[in-house]
């Protein structure tokens, strides 16, 4: 049985994310509504974790997964956050 080629597969995930990357980033500068931007933004903010878990994956370096983990709990409250603003802008 042949083992998996890490870097390979690094390689191909890397080009999937960067098709994802340039997607939401068209839909950030494209984007109709506010909310359509704050989900990109969410979509960037959620690829830059999964690159950032493969570099920790292709590189053997576990710093690399605490840099994901602060980027996914400061989108969480970004979204949180703005979720917040969006349904006090609709009352006033």
């Amino acid at each position: 049985m042949s083992g998996i080629d890490v870097a390979a597969v690094a390689a191909v995930l890397a080009v999937v994310l960067c098709v994802a990357l340039a997607l939401a980033g068209w839909r950030m500068l494209c984007g109709p509504t506010i909310a359509d931007r704050f989900v990109a933004f969410d979509m960037l903010t959620a690829v830059a974790v999964a690159f950032s878990a493969l570099t920790a994956v292709a590189t053997g370096r576990s710093a690399f997964l605490d840099v994901a983990l602060v980027l996914a709990l400061v989108n969480f409250v970004a979204t949180a956050a703005f979720a917040i603003f969006l349904e006090r802008k609709g009352r006033g």
